[in-house]
């Protein structure tokens, strides 16, 4: 009886921990797919680099366990978490950014061999033990698929202001994606809107559109589930350079074809934020 007490115990403390950590935070966003390679990670990294160049104080999350790549693609690779009076700090990323990932606690090419539960107790810990402070957006990049960690998620944040989903016009693409779409309605996350990756290639010559992957599926896949249509991003060159340099495209090259739609992308997300405050 007394183990049974000290367990409701000490989860009744983290869930309060948890309850004072995400408090402090207006706004919490997660970016899914059903598949991987569609760009999510990088939809997440330049979706929280535009808010920050608003002036709003931006956290990151990168909740993908076995494949982390928020680091990379914010420049911030072979960074360690530091511990200050209060508890573990997130690195600080450009813009004053607050970022967290397992990589920040590994060495160089170390796997994360874990099971589920591991998993589940880790991306509580980033959530209620990482000193994210005052934030206006808190970004959460999930892994692809409908496993532990989307689940964990939608379980320890149900009052989450709602999930990107991306998704490549490709009819893969499109097929898998649906399950997410699903995923979140079945947990009553709610979507704020899809987004279409690498939605044709625009010559930087002479300005044609060819339609590498087809275009138009993502947003015939939102009408089709009832949820909203945010935009899509066309191939760019500058995308993949500035990835593999570290820098968001949003900020590195304002005026691509990438940028300039990425940002209507940002304004339906924020005009998203702004009818739920009312």
């Amino acid at each position: 009886m007394a183990q049974i007490q000290a367990y409701q115990k000490q989860a009744s403390e983290e869930q309060q921990k948890l309850k004072d950590k995400m408090g402090k935070i207006k706004h919490k966003i997660a970016i899914i797919s059903g598949k991987g390679g569609v760009g999510k990670s990088t939809v997440t990294v330049n979706l929280a680099t535009a808010f920050a160049m608003q002036g709003k104080r931006v956290g990151v999350l990168d909740a993908d366990i076995h494949g982390p790549s928020v680091p990379r693609l914010l420049g911030l690779e072979g960074q360690q978490v530091k511990t200050g009076p209060t508890g573990v700090l997130p690195v600080d990323g450009p813009l004053g950014m607050k970022v967290m990932s397992i990589d920040f606690f590994l060495s160089e090419q170390t796997p994360t061999i874990w099971r589920g539960p591991l998993k589940m107790r880790a991306i509580r810990q980033f959530l209620s033990d990482i000193v994210w402070g005052e934030l206006d957006f808190l970004f959460i990049d999930l892994p692809p698929g409908t496993g532990d960690e989307p689940l964990s998620v939608a379980q320890l944040l149900p009052d989450m202001d709602g999930v990107v989903i991306v998704t490549m016009p490709s009819e893969l693409s499109i097929s898998i994606v649906k399950k997410a779409i699903t995923f979140a309605q079945r947990l009553n996350m709610p979507i704020i809107g899809v987004v279409e990756n690498m939605s044709g290639f625009v010559c930087p010559g002479c300005g044609e559109k060819i339609e590498i992957f087809k275009s138009g599926g993502g947003k015939k896949m939102a009408q089709e589930a009832g949820v909203p249509f945010l935009g899509s991003i066309p191939i760019d060159p500058t995308v993949g350079e500035d990835s593999d340099k570290g820098t968001p495209f949003v900020f590195s090259h304002k005026d691509s074809a990438a940028a300039k739609a990425f940002m209507e992308i940002v304004k339906n997300v924020d005009e998203y934020v702004k009818r739920k405050q009312k």
